[in-house]
């Protein structure tokens, strides 16, 4: 990794340096020069990756934009995740030169499929960044929109309820109603709460986009 991530820096500063003429800040190693669209400065930094997930937890707005390598971009962004909500909630996307793939950052989950018990949110708000990236806009704000509405009525999957009660996970009672008084734990801690599966959220979100 030494070697790895170190050529990956030092390509980083080469690519700043070469391709957009930036500078050095304050004596190096970090360098800056200017958007060419706002003209806003734009920081280049390297962080080790230890130190970089205490600074994103503390100043998260210190940063706009990571640039890493495959095994720590799957722990860093893992971390973000749950920092906005967890995997479940959390988009995905690939992008290249011209070419953009979107998927749930979760992957497929094939354990859970047809169960009608997850969260799709990670779904639904890549399908949003994928269309915001072909221009759909409007289409992309309404998904928004529906998604904002959808939780501001309280209308949660379990993963989202266990976030909004501030819980880390309700005690089930060993016995067949074990998942109806789940259920009701999670209801009675958020009052007005309603407890959907995948498909109810779904449903849910077409419904709040006309909210």
């Amino acid at each position: 990794m030494k070697f790895t991530e170190g050529a990956f820096c030092k390509w980083g500063y080469e690519l700043a340096r070469t391709e957009f003429g930036a500078k050095e800040k304050d004596g190096g190693p970090w360098v800056s020069f200017r958007n060419p669209v706002t003209d806003n400065e734009i920081v280049v930094k390297d962080v080790i990756a230890d130190n970089f997930l205490q600074q994103i937890l503390m100043r998260p707005a210190d940063y706009d934009v990571i640039a890493t390598l495959n095994l720590n971009g799957d722990y860093i962004s893992d971390a973000l995740a749950a920092q906005v909500g967890g995997i479940g909630i959390a988009p995905g996307a690939n992008i290249g030169e011209g070419v953009g793939v979107f998927e749930a950052t979760h992957g497929t989950a094939p354990g859970f499929a047809g169960k009608d018990r997850v969260n799709p949110g990670s779904l639904i708000l890549s399908a949003e960044m994928m269309l915001r990236y072909i221009g759909w806009t409007e289409a992309a704000d309404m998904i928004i929109k529906g998604v904002a509405n959808t939780i501001a009525a309280k209308e949660l999957t379990f993963d989202l309820a266990l976030l909004r009660a501030a819980i880390r996970r309700p005690k089930r009672r060993e016995h067949p109603h074990g998942k109806e008084e789940v259920q009701s734990e999670l209801e009675q801690l958020i009052p007005g709460a309603t407890l959907v599966g995948t498909r109810g959220f779904g449903e849910a979100v077409i419904r709040h986009m006309d909210d």
